[in-house]
Formats: structure tokens, sequence, C-alpha cells
């Protein structure tokens, strides 16, 4: 069996549906199971939400292009039955209950954000099922376990591979529709994988499955060395090694989720990444290869945080004085992009994420002098040559360089 996933991009216009509906056709003679994202740009649109009503400002206008912008792709998939328009209403009332209940940020934002997936896998179910394919749609959150870590919930495989499993039945028959990103805890609570996260999702249910192959329709024509938004000359790898493309991941690269790898490898199973406009493409393919060498993979990330730690009494950065920085990360489940030291102080960077970033300053202070700079970039530069490492470490704004002997890495003032 093979597993699909197709993004918000994928599914942002009734034509996305269409487009959708015949990729799934030419493949419906082998057992199926779909993960969508929601449409278009709705997570955005519900984080807005959620920070609006949080913040006790008014986010109807924002719930109401949600609203507009998927009874738009009923109304033109024809899709009028009473029982999908009456489910488009129930969920919006229900982003707008849980948007204003009292409670911690994280957990409140995976109870709205995660409506986006629920209402895109259910217009997709009802647009394949009218088009007289044998399909059923399952809940994610039934299937995929974790634990409460809101926002990144942390998978627990035992449980989940136990309930995925029982899935291999149904597929025997029927096309399954599920939704990616989303999970759900032992306390029956709504959970995320973290932003971009159904690349993650489609990786757990292949692995559980042991499926054939996962592939992930995208936008691009495959994996690139670098956002074509931002690079015009970025090629297409024809293939690429686990290692690699995992690599890729961590240092930020936004074409697969940074899990997405890792369970795929220990499996042997392949990840496509191909053109949903064309699916004529070749793609990329993933797996288990070994390329001599590849061109420079160049790597931005925006919307970074530079904390510097000074010890008070200018005595030298320690090791227990590390140990303790890495404490207060680990205990508030921050993640560090780069990191460097000199002789009274400790930098890093990080993605910047309000609250959760101001809590961490706030306890690094009572240890610390903290010092922070946002509005950064990241740029990873890997398997660099000549040409790349002088461009991009002489670059205007760069207030911190890190190189190793295939990496180069620098932060600069966006």
């Amino acid at each position: 069996m093979k597993v699909f996933k197709f993004g918000g991009a994928s599914l942002k216009n009734s034509q996305g549906f269409h487009n959708v509906a015949s990729i799934i056709k030419e493949h419906s003679k082998e057992p199926l199971l779909v993960v969508v994202s929601a449409i278009g740009k709705t997570t955005n649109a519900l984080e807005r939400v959620v920070a609006l009503a949080q913040a006790k400002k008014d986010y109807q206008s924002v719930l109401l292009e949600i609203h507009h912008q998927h009874k738009q792709i009923i109304i033109e998939l024809k899709l009028e039955a009473d029982t999908i328009n009456q489910y488009l209403e129930t969920i919006m009332h229900t982003i707008a209950i849980k948007a204003e209940a009292a409670g911690e940020y994280d957990f409140i934002y995976d109870q709205v954000v995660s409506q986006g997936e629920i209402l895109s896998s259910a217009l997709l179910f009802s647009f394949i099922q009218s088009k007289n394919f044998s399909v059923q749609w399952i809940d994610a959150r039934n299937y995929i376990y974790t634990d409460e870590t809101y926002r990144e919930g942390k998978v627990n495989w035992s449980q989940a591979q136990a309930s995925i499993k029982s899935l291999n039945e149904i597929l025997q028959k029927k096309i399954i529709i599920t939704q990616g990103f989303i999970g759900g805890s032992t306390h029956n609570t709504t959970t995320t994988l973290g932003r971009e996260g159904s690349d993650f999702s489609a990786a757990i249910f292949a692995t559980c499955l042991n499926a054939k192959s996962v592939t992930i329709w995208k936008d691009v024509p495959g994996v690139m060395s670098a956002d074509p938004k931002r690079l015009k000359n970025a090629v297409v790898f024809d293939e690429l090694p686990y290692q690699e493309a995992a690599e890729m991941t961590y240092y930020g690269a936004s074409v697969i989720h940074p899990k997405t790898i890792k369970p795929l490898a220990n499996a042997n199973i392949p990840l496509w990444v191909k053109n949903f406009d064309d699916p004529s493409l070749p793609g990329t393919i993933i797996h288990d290869c070994k390329i001599d060498k590849l061109p420079p993979l160049i790597v931005f990330k925006d919307n970074q945080c530079l904390i510097s730690c000074r010890v008070t009494d200018y005595s030298f950065v320690n090791e227990p004085q590390m140990n303790t920085i890495f404490e207060i990360l680990s205990q508030r489940d921050v993640r560090v992009n780069v990191m460097q030291n000199s002789a009274i102080s400790f930098s890093f960077c990080v993605d910047f994420r309000e609250p959760k970033i101001s809590l961490l300053i706030e306890a690094l202070s009572k240890k610390f002098e903290v010092y922070y700079n946002t509005d950064l970039t990241l740029i990873t530069v890997k398997n660099y040559d000549v040409a790349t490492f002088h461009e991009y470490r002489t670059m205007p704004g760069v207030i911190l360089e890190q190189s190793s002997r295939s990496t180069l890495q620098v932060l600069v003032k966006s």
C-alpha cells in the first residue's frame, strides 16, 4: 500500500480538489491512505483567531474569511448536501468556543488550529465520495497517540502502531482519508505535531502500515537546492540519501517536516516529493543511496531570535553554567538552531515564538545578564563551495557566523 500527503497549497481552491481526485483515481488500484493538511492559509488564519481571542480582541472577521473560503469550495464542488454545510457551521461554532476558552495558550492553540485539518479532510471525503470512490474518513486523533506536549506532541509509537495496524482491513476495500498535523492524547485532548507536521503524520501511518512508499505532493517540482522564491537558480535533486534529507530538515528546509525522515529511514520506506500541478514530472526520491558530490544547499529560516547569556561576576562561561542554560531550555521545550560561546557569554539562536521565548528569557535572567535580538534570519549553506562560502559570510547584516568542514551558518538582520 501507499501513503499520499497533500498540503494546503494542493487544496487551496476547488480546482485543487479536482486535481487531488484525479491523482487518487490514477493510483486507486492498490491500497491507498491519504493524509491532508488544512486548506490554503487556513492554519495561519486560525492562529490569528487564537491570538485575537486570547487577547480579548475581535476575531470574527478572520473567522468569516475562513467560513467564506470553505463555503465557496463547497458550492463550486457542488457539495450542497445539508450534512457538509451543517458540518461547516458546527466546526465554525467549535472554533469560536475553543478560541475564547480559558487555559494554557498552547493547549487552546491545539484545540483550535487542529480544526483546519478536520474540516479539509471532511470536504475531501465528501468530494471523493461524490465521485463514486469507495472511501472512508477516519479521525487521526484515534490512531496517532501522543503525550500532552501541546504544539509539539511526542508520539507514543507502541500505542499508535497497535491502533494504525487495524486499518489494514479497511485498506483492502476502501481508500482512507485522514488528517495530518494532529494527534490525540490518552486524556482525549487534541494535540498537534508541530507546524507543517502533516508530513510527519504520513510517515507515522506509513511506518505502522509497512507502506511501499510515501509521496508528498507539493507545488514545487521536487526537493530543490534552495527556495525558488528566494533564489531563482535553485535546482531540483533527482535523488537524495536519507541522511542528507534529514540534515536539510534539521536546518530548516521547509519542503519536508524535520521528523519525517527518521521513521521512514528506519523502515527503509522511500519518500517521494512530487509536483501536484504536473504529476508527470519525475520529482525527487529520498532513499538509501550514496551520492558523491551534491551542489550547495541553501536554507533560509526566518523569525529567529539570538539570545546571549553573560555571567554576572565576569567569571568564564564553564560547563556548569552551560548545563544550567540547557536545563532551562529543556524545561521549556525550546530547540536551539545554532549556538556559540565566548569567554564570558553563551549565545544561541531559537525560533521566536511568543510568549514561550519571553518566559525563557525571564527564566534565564534570574541567573545571567540576558541580551536578545529578534527579526533575524538564519542562513545555512550545506555542502558549500568557495563561491557560496564567500558570498554568504560577507553579506551585509551578519551578526553571527559559524562554519564546519561542510556547513556554513550565518545569522543576519532581516
